[in-house]
C-alpha cells in the first residue's frame, strides 16, 4: 500500500503566477491546481491536501507559525498519516521550518518545500520540488530526522539550512555542515543525520522577542526601548566571533538586570561565536555578564528557538544548555 502524505499549502512563489491586475507575481493557485502540474504524483503516495492559506513568504507571522504548528501536531498524531509536506514562500521558509522542528514532537517526516520560479515562468521549478518533497516525506528512511527542507534536488535539515541567494534555484544551503542528502534520478540518497536538534512542548506564544543586527557605532537606545515595550528575550547578531560596541553593552546589561535572556549569534554566515576577546563589549565580558551564546545558529533561527523555548517555559539554565550545546566549557550561573 502507498503511504499517506498530507500536503499543506500555505502560498509562496510555488503557488504564484503573474496577474496583470496586480501588475506582478502573486500567490493565486489552489492546492489541486498545483498538484495537477506534477506528473504521476499519485504513484508516489496517497495524497491528502489542506489549503492553509495563500500567503507570500513575508506575510508569515509567528502567530501563523503557531497555528500551523497546532495543525501539524494534530496531523502527525493520526495513525494513517506517514508524512507531512508544507509548501511555503522561500523568504521565511527557514524560519517556519525551524519553528516546526523545535516545537512539533514526532518521528514522522515533515518536509518544507517552495520554488524560486513562479508558474508563469517557463522554467518553473515548483512541480519537481513538490514531487521530490512528497517522495522524501513518504519514505521510511527519513523518519526521525526532524523537519527537512527540499529544493533543487537537495535535502537539508531545517535546523541547519538558510536561504543564501536571492534568485538561484539551489539557494538553500547548510553552510556549516552541508547537505543531509539528495534526490538523484528519483532515488533518495541520505548522507548523514542532523548535527543537533531538540523539540519543546509549547504552552504559550511569547508576543515580543526582537532580533538586532549590530552595526558600527550602534547605541543602546533601541534595546532599552524594546525592554520598555515588554520584550521577553533579545537576540543579538554580533560582530565576528561575538563582540558588540560599548554602548550596546549598556542595553545588554540592562536586559540581564531585568532577567530578560539575551542570546548572542554572529552576523557572519559561517562559524560559531566564542568568548575569547576581553575588551569592553567583547565576548568574554558578555559571557561573564550572563549572555547566552548560540552555537551554529544565525539570528533568525536563534530568535525562533528562543521564542519556542520561552513558550515552553524554559528557565535560564535550560536555555543556556540548549543553545550552548557545542561549547567545550558551559559555566552556569
Amino acid at each position: 500500500m502507498k503511504r499517506k502524505v498530507i500536503v499543506i499549502f500555505t502560498g509562496g512563489t510555488i503557488s504564484s503566477k503573474r496577474d496583470e491586475a496586480f501588475g506582478g507575481i502573486v500567490p493565486m493557485m489552489e492546492a489541486n491546481e498545483i498538484l495537477q502540474s506534477v506528473p504521476d504524483i499519485d504513484t508516489i503516495a496517497d495524497i491528502e491536501t489542506i489549503q492553509f492559506g495563500k500567503y507570500p513568504g513575508p506575510h508569515i507571522t509567528i502567530e501563523l507559525m503557531y497555528q500551523l504548528r497546532g495543525l501539524i501536531q494534530e496531523l502527525v498524531e493520526r495513525r494513517d498519516v506517514h508524512g507531512i509536506v508544507v509548501t511555503h514562500g522561500t523568504d521565511t521558509l527557514e524560519e517556519t521550518a525551524y519553528f516546526m522542528d523545535c516545537s512539533v514532537v514526532t518521528y514522522k517526516p515533515i518536509v518544507f518545500v517552495g520554488s524560486m520560479r513562479n508558474s508563469s515562468d517557463p522554467d518553473w521549478d515548483g512541480p519537481r520540488n513538490l514531487r521530490d518533497a512528497i517522495q522524501v516525506a513518504a519514505t521510511r528512511e527519513t523518519q526521525g530526522l526532524g523537519v527537512l527542507v527540499v529544493l533543487a534536488g537537495n535535502i537539508n535539515a531545517a535546523s541547519e539550512v538558510s536561504k543564501t541567494d536571492t534568485s538561484e534555484l539551489n539557494t538553500f544551503s547548510s553552510l556549516n555542515f552541508g547537505l543531509i542528502g539528495r534526490i538523484n534520478n528519483g532515488e533518495i540518497l541520505l548522507y548523514r543525520t542532523p548535527i543537533r536538534r531538540e523539540s519543546f512542548e509549547m504552552t504559550r506564544l511569547p508576543e515580543f522577542v526582537p532580533l538586532f543586527k549590530i552595526y558600527s557605532g550602534m547605541s543602546e537606545d533601541i534595546l532599552l526601548y524594546s525592554l520598555d515595550k515588554g520584550a521577553e528575550g533579545l537576540v543579538i547578531e554580533a560582530f565576528g566571533v561575538g563582540n558588540v560596541s560599548p554602548r550596546v553593552l549598556i542595553g545588554i546589561k540592562e536586559a540581564i538586570r531585568r532577567d530578560v535572556p539575551v542570546v548572542l549569534v554572529s552576523r557572519c554566515p559561517v562559524g560559531r561565536i566564542e568568548h575569547i576577546y576581553a575588551y569592553e563589549g567583547a565576548g568574554k565580558q558578555l559571557y561573564d555578564e550572563g549572555v547566552i551564546f548560540a552555537d551554529f545558529l544565525n539570528g533568525q533561527k536563534a530568535r525562533i528557538k528562543l521564542i519556542v523555548a520561552l513558550g515552553a517555559n524554559k528557565n535560564y539554565t535550560e536555555l543556556k544548555r540548549s543553545f550552548e550545546w557545542a561549547s567545550i566549557k558551559n559555566t552556569l550561573r
